[in-house]
């Protein structure tokens, strides 16, 4: 791909962002969100698309299905969206252009089913523009131009802002969700941007970012703002791209030693291997990679007591479900066809909670497998054969019981390894 001079890059965003920007907030009348006539509310949590333009024919076919199939009350994509990838046997391309085509194909399936969607960033929706991994500034303008381009895209059915420009990255935000009969806010949704990489104090990449101590210190006042307004304490959910370092002791057994490649050294401690299997559900293919730096955003939650559950992405063949201190930490796992995934997780999630008892939700993956084998118009659709999926999924079960059956040996070597 041809580089371009960044401060020209740079000019460019920010005055693409000057023309596009325009303020789309939860209070809107076009923007309400509340809870249906039966008492629920939906949400599709549908994360690491990650495509460029021209979008997998694919992945948009399974997105339409489900907004069609399950109609959400919102599509929360989970970062690491739109990428501006070079287009095969093009020349002289800017990825500038490249990435706003892949926006505008991909916010389209939701204006056409006139479903309303929020976002957050991941750690490459940026990186259409070269050097800017662990530059704030630089990345700051170019995710404020992208805002603006979903924005402009998403008309009114996008639903996301920038609440507070001064804090930590771009787009953290929350949306209220309404009683059905009433303006009264019964829930609340938290969107964060978890950054995308960290650097040490000589500015040398080390790792991925977290949500950082001003984005909690928002969180904290407008959690109190929220419960006054509403009389009594607002349950929550968060989204973000990056999941929080706190899983690993969910995850995996803790060693004294560094175990290198056959473990993860996180929070000061090492990790081996080995899976914790009795404490999750769901599929672990992958180590999950949080933030370099923990700046205490799960022990804020824990005990502000109003988050249920903590959602991320980032690790597209994950779909883990555990539970720590009160909080559910769940990973749903990537619907990308244009990076790396797994057939028997690809797909989204879908949450549902319910107005009667908002300390609670429920939470299922439906893969585009599970929509094949569901809809055979569908699956022929996109090119699956129905009884291949069964197979594939069908291993995949018995995999998990595998896993599930083999915990009292994880114990054991859980339990040696401390000593290994």
């Amino acid at each position: 791909m041809k580089k371009r001079i960044l401060s020209v890059v740079l000019a460019l965003c920010i005055a693409m962002s000057a023309a596009f920007a325009v303020g789309v907030y939860a209070d809107d009348a076009n923007g309400v969100l509340r809870f249906n006539e039966n008492g629920e509310f939906t949400i599709m949590h549908l994360t690491d698309t990650q495509d460029g333009y021209p979008t997998s024919e694919k992945m948009l076919k399974y997105i339409d299905y489900m907004l069609k199939t399950y109609k959400p009350d919102i599509v929360i994509l989970g970062g690491d969206n739109c990428v501006g990838k070079e287009i095969e046997g093009e020349e002289n391309q800017d990825p500038a252009v490249n990435i706003e085509r892949s926006i505008e194909q991909l916010v389209s399936v939701f204006v056409e089913n006139k479903t309303y969607f929020t976002f957050v960033f991941g750690n490459h929706d940026h990186q259409y523009v070269d050097g800017i991994d662990i530059d704030p500034v630089g990345q700051g303008k170019v995710k404020e131009h992208l805002l603006g381009l979903y924005q402009k895209y998403g008309k009114g059915y996008c639903l996301a802002y920038d609440e507070v420009p001064s804090l930590h990255g771009v787009g953290t935000h929350n949306l209220p969700i309404l009683a059905s009969d009433s303006n009264k806010i019964k829930f609340n949704l938290w969107m964060f941007d978890s950054g995308s990489y960290a650097a040490d104090e000589n500015g040398k990449k080390v790792g991925y970012d977290c949500v950082r101590e001003d984005q909690i210190a928002w969180y904290q006042e407008k959690s109190a703002a929220l419960d006054k307004l509403a009389g009594e304490q607002v349950k929550s959910l968060a989204f973000q791209h990056i999941v929080v370092g706190d899983v690993y002791d969910n995850l995996f057994y803790e060693s004294i030693f560094d175990l290198g490649e056959l473990g993860r050294n996180f929070n000061g401690k090492h990790y081996s291997f080995l899976p914790k299997t009795e404490n999750f559900t769901g599929q672990l293919f992958e180590y999950p990679c949080p933030g370099y730096y923990n700046c205490g955003q799960f022990d804020a939650m824990v005990k502000q007591g109003n988050v249920l559950g903590i959602f991320s992405g980032h690790d597209h063949v994950n779909s883990y479900e555990t539970e720590r201190d009160g909080v559910w930490i769940i990973n749903t796992p990537g619907a990308t066809y244009h990076s790396y995934g797994n057939d028997l997780v690809r797909g989204s999630r879908l949450i549902t909670i319910n107005e009667k008892n908002t300390s609670t939700f429920t939470s299922r993956i439906v893969t585009v497998n599970d929509a094949a084998i569901a809809d055979e118009t569908f699956a022929a659709d996109v090119g699956i054969n129905p009884t291949f999926a069964k197979i594939q999924m069908f291993f995949g079960e018995v995999a998990k019981t595998l896993g599930r059956a083999a915990s009292p040996i994880f114990k054991v070597l859980g339990y040696l390894s401390k000593f290994a």
